[in-house]
């Protein structure tokens, strides 16, 4: 099942003859950021994760070098918050163009220099290079303390599924920019390291929505034969420009948490024995935390009152290929059949 997802399917092919460390904990798929025992008794997890920002910038997405250096940071620091591990900090990678103006990489450097700040990390080292394009990428370390840190696996059927915050607004993002939207909608988000270290004792599984709601489930629900409930009230959850694009585009909500570009909140589930213990935690600005639904026995998601999506839905729906901005009124029309046949078949 969890090869019927194109990317998952390419990976697997990539490191089939890879060697692998014998104190790696986590299996292929089964984690944000790699996560390695560190020798000699100790109960600290070394976590690590590298990302790169290409696609975004030559899709146009990320136009603005604040934003670049920014997102640099954050989307790998996301995947350190996703295994409940500490920042220890970031190695930063950086392809710049010889004639960038001095004003933009200037802009550049603050993004990334305010992104460490607001994590409480520091940049670590790293690289740089000359090329006609921009190309940024960094590597994350970190480290989690206990024996057992947070990885994808370990929800079963009856657990409850909670985030950290609202949803959609990267897809609403990337909507607005692609369209050229006059109402331009900001997009800084800010990766859930605190709330991932705090959460991690009531955690059954974990998983940050940087690909889209819709991914994440899919993925957890790939990892570990589940799938999920959301409650009737899940439309709640969404973030409000997404529900604003939505109105303006004249279609579905769920359509902001199918798409690929998402926002960088944790999605979590919980056993029922731990949900009180999970409550009495208070996250950082005095945020709560948004009960979306339950894990059932049932491949797919299902949207209470809506519809369900089956895991052969899901598969279609993170193997379209949406590689440029033209494409989105396509990948719409996509999700428009995709939904319309889901809603009709769960009322039939």
């Amino acid at each position: 099942m969890i090869d019927l997802v194109k990317e998952n399917a390419f990976i697997a092919q990539l490191v089939s003859a890879m060697p692998r460390n014998p104190n790696q904990i986590n299996g292929l798929h089964e984690s944000d950021a790699e996560l390695v025992r560190i020798r000699g008794g100790s109960d600290q997890i070394l976590a690590v994760t590298t990302d790169s920002i290409v696609e975004e910038i030559e899709q146009g997405l990320y136009t603005e070098p604040y934003q670049i250096g920014w997102m640099t940071v954050m989307a790998n620091l996301s995947d350190l918050a996703a295994v409940g591990a500490r920042p220890l900090g970031i190695l930063l990678s950086e392809t710049l163009p010889s004639d960038m103006p001095a004003d933009q990489l200037a802009s550049l450097q603050r993004g990334v220099r305010e992104a460490c700040r607001t994590a409480g990390t520091a940049l670590l080292g790293g690289d740089t290079n000359f090329s006609r394009q921009l190309h940024m990428s960094a590597t994350a370390v970190g480290l989690v303390e206990g024996k057992t840190p947070m990885t994808r696996k370990g929800c079963t059927p009856g657990d409850l599924l909670y985030c950290t915050g609202p949803l959609g607004g990267g897809n609403a993002f990337a909507a607005a920019r692609i369209l050229q939207a006059s109402d331009a909608i900001t997009y800084l988000p800010s990766a859930r390291i605190r709330e991932g270290f705090l959460l991690k004792s009531c955690a059954s599984a974990c998983m940050d929505t940087s690909d889209g709601l819709f991914a994440t489930l899919d993925q957890l629900g790939r990892l570990n034969n589940v799938g999920f409930a959301l409650d009737e009230s899940w439309e709640s959850a969404l973030d409000l420009p997404a529900l604003a694009m939505a109105r303006k585009l004249g279609v579905e909500p769920w359509m902001f948490m199918a798409g690929p570009h998402g926002e960088y909140e944790l999605v979590m589930t919980v056993k029922p024995v731990d949900e009180a213990a999970l409550r009495t935690i208070e996250l950082p600005d005095g945020r709560t935390l948004a009960r979306l639904g339950r894990v059932t026995g049932n491949p797919g998601i299902a949207l209470g009152g809506w519809g369900a999506f089956s895991s052969e839905d899901l598969a279609s729906i993170r193997n379209f290929p949406l590689s440029a901005g033209e494409n989105l009124q396509e990948f719409l029309r996509f999700l428009s059949g995709t939904g319309a046949r889901c809603k009709t078949s769960t009322q039939a």
